[in-house]
């Protein structure tokens, strides 16, 4: 009888929990820690994923990104946390039992088998057979476009046709998650950009959820929804793409993310700060004395040889040196105090080359523009 009633207690608690799960939240990840030794690959991960997102994760190699996509997969299993796929607890299941598929920065294709063969193998071996196998093969190959190519093999496809082999492959069995680890790093700068956009594209038709491992931050922006920076085994920042971009909260995260001026300085009053730059007018300053870093992206400073009337944040500078990109001007300047600043200009005008090396000119830094950084975690835990 008290075992009865126990056993309802614990179903209700249980029905409870499962209610609270937001239904829009395809990927949750709690409190997710993985050593390989003595080395902390992932320290405490907290990540929630959207149904039909695109989401990047973003950082250098060895920051644990894909120790995290291998955990997502079934392919390593986690020290301590859970993650909950489509509301239902997998942390323990093997990889074959999660409606998961991996593309990976090696296609692995079986070189003996034609295209549509090397597609149906993960089909077949769920038991699918007949008409129904060759209706998916059909439709995946349709759907990444290399039907054409259904009778090739390996060795005789582009690099970038293997890579659309590898997806269908992946997208055949009907996952609820497509895990993508750095599957575009082999393929040569215009290839890949070419394909960032079509996976975008697919990845919009289909409405599944897509999760893209990078160290590229340039691929991280053009692919993204939402992306989570990582170092060393923990999460710097998640958010939008273009917030994260526009608004970094550290210094790591403003300097991975794109090109960034960081500033040092001290609160001087109300949106002041003190710098070796001089006082800047900085929005959202409180009025104190304590330390503050500020970030500015080279993009948002601008140049000029004589300067501007009544605005803020006039430093003199130098040009130092001119890298030409064709779409813009890369700037390094230096002010009278010795500081190097990061500027660029787009190339609007084919008659003007822009700035000379040694040209002397006045730099405006739009107060909106200066992004107040919160401090590095690990400093303040090392005391460093």
């Amino acid at each position: 009888m008290v075992l009865s009633a126990l056993s309802t207690v614990i179903a209700g608690v249980i029905s409870s929990i499962s209610t609270l799960r937001d239904p829009d939240w395809d990927v949750e990840v709690t409190g997710l820690y993985k050593r390989f030794g003595d080395f902390v690959a992932l320290n405490g991960i907290e990540l929630n994923i959207r149904r039909g997102e695109f989401f990047g994760l973003l950082g250098p190699s060895g920051c644990g990104k894909t120790t995290l996509l291998r955990i997502l997969a079934g392919l390593e299993m986690a020290d301590a946390g859970e993650v909950v796929i489509r509301g239902r607890p997998v942390g323990h299941l093997p990889a074959h039992k999660r409606n998961v598929n991996t593309v990976f920065q090696s296609y692995a294709l079986f070189p003996f088998m034609t295209v549509e063969d090397n597609i149906a193998f993960g089909l077949r071996m769920r038991g699918v057979r007949g008409e129904a196998l060759r209706k998916r093969v059909a439709a995946a190959m349709e759907l990444v476009e290399i039907a054409a190519l259904a009778k090739r093999k390996p060795h005789e496809l582009s690099g970038g046709q293997q890579q659309r082999v590898a997806l269908a492959r992946a997208l055949v069995n009907e996952p609820e998650v497509l895990l993508l680890d750095e599957p575009l790093s082999a393929l040569d700068a215009k290839l890949r950009k070419q394909l960032q956009v079509q996976l975008c594209e697919l990845q919009r038709r289909l409405g599944m959820t897509f999760i893209f491992v990078t160290h590229d931050q340039e691929e991280a922006l053009v692919t993204s929804d939402r992306v989570a920076v990582m170092r060393a085994g923990r999460i710097e920042q998640v958010g939008l793409i273009d917030e994260v971009y526009e608004r970094p909260a550290t210094a790591f995260v403003a300097d991975f993310l794109g090109a960034s001026n960081l500033i040092e300085g001290i609160a001087c009053g109300t949106d002041c700060v003190d710098t070796p730059l001089g006082k800047l007018k900085v929005l959202g300053i409180p009025a104190s004395s304590e330390p503050v870093q500020l970030a500015i992206r080279p993009e948002k400073i601008q140049l000029s040889r004589s300067g501007w009337d009544l605005l803020p944040n006039q430093v003199p500078v130098r040009v130092e040196n001119l890298i030409y990109t064709g779409a813009e001007n890369q700037y390094l300047l230096r002010t009278n105090q010795g500081q190097q600043l990061k500027a660029t200009a787009l190339n609007t005008d084919i008659e003007d080359a822009g700035f000379e090396i040694g040209a002397a000119l006045v730099a405006h830094l739009p107060p909106k523009s200066l992004i107040r950084l919160r401090p590095d975690p690990r400093q303040e835990e090392t005391g460093c």
